[in-house]
């Protein structure tokens, strides 16, 4: 189903969030990368690669949760960016087409911010790509319209229907075992305060043979108030933008895990999975699939062995 190469378009992409990076690489076209955020680290080699953006706000793991909440908070409250183009090494590489968001301010540089940039230092026609996936299967909409973009429709609607297949192939296990019960499900994206991830998570529980808690599906995750009443079966720790060992490290010092002492808790690499949307949600669904029903699951656990962990 490849194009001809005659029908690619775009010799020189640059991306300006880690998601996007990671959908053109699935796409077979990280050899026409010249540039990407800051926050891009995967594929491996990638950290090689010039950086178009900075962040103004602290980097996660170098403060505590409470701290960066409240950094974050201030500069919204000041209407200060949380990131910025790097407007020189934008001059310098030169693309030809931007990938970039304009889903959530507190994630990436924004829509206006790569607009302005681009506007001012490219000095040609370029191509700008927004993308703001807000449901599961919005995110393999966008691996079509990223591929469509760059001259590859048909391949980026096959691999597309790769990754849903894969979720279907795990939803199917997931629902036999959820014919015993389908546990109650609080997947968290911040420490403290403690949020609850909306937006594809609640998709990826249901998906999971769970039922999501607090969260509401295509909407922003919540604050959980602490007079809050939910009663989790389950609960999933992956902040975003925390490693997993940035999570553990926050979570020992924590008193979370008082609230809920009857509840199966995991943590996970909430930067590498869950928080991306990008290709990866696959594996993350297949994390959470092992921790919702972790004896139909063993397979999978042992697979994503080390991007999560079970808390005792």
């Amino acid at each position: 189903m490849a194009q001809a190469a005659s029908e690619l378009r775009h010799e020189r992409i640059a991306t300006f969030l880690a998601s996007a990076t990671e959908i053109v690489n699935a796409l077979g076209l990280r050899d026409r990368l010249v540039g990407v955020s800051h926050e891009c680290d995967f594929p491996p080699g990638i950290e090689n690669l010039p950086r178009l953006t900075q962040a103004r706000v602290s980097a996660p793991g170098s403060r505590s949760s409470r701290e960066l909440h409240e950094e974050v908070e201030a500069m919204v409250r000041e209407v200060v960016a949380l990131y910025e183009v790097d407007v020189e090494a934008l001059r310098k590489v030169a693309p030809d087409v931007l990938i970039t968001q304009d889903l959530c301010a507190v994630c990436a540089v924004g829509l206006e911010d790569v607009r302005k940039a681009a506007s001012a230092v490219l000095g040609k026609d370029v191509q700008i790509v927004s993308l703001a996936p807000k449901r599961l299967d919005d995110v393999w909409n966008d691996v079509v319209r990223v591929g469509e973009a760059l001259g590859l429709g048909m391949t980026a609607q096959a691999i597309a229907n790769g990754f849903r297949s894969r979720v279907g192939a795990t939803a199917r296990r997931a629902e036999i075992a959820a014919a015993a019960g389908r546990p109650k499900v609080l997947a968290i994206e911040w420490i403290d305060p403690v949020m609850v991830g909306g937006l594809w998570m609640p998709d990826l529980i249901q998906l999971a043979g769970g039922d999501a808690l607090v969260g509401e599906a295509g909407e922003p995750g919540v604050v959980l108030e602490d007079d809050a009443e939910v009663a989790p079966d389950v609960i999933i720790v992956k902040p975003c933008g925390f490693d997993l060992p940035t999570t553990l490290t926050e979570l020992a010092t924590s008193d979370l895990r008082k609230r809920w002492p009857n509840a199966r808790w995991y943590a996970a690499d909430g930067n590498a999975f869950f928080n991306r949307s990008g290709p990866r949600l696959v594996e993350s669904l297949e994390i959470l699939a092992a921790c919702v029903h972790p004896e139909a699951f063993a397979d999978l656990a042992t697979l994503h062995e080390g991007h999560f962990v079970a808390l005792t």
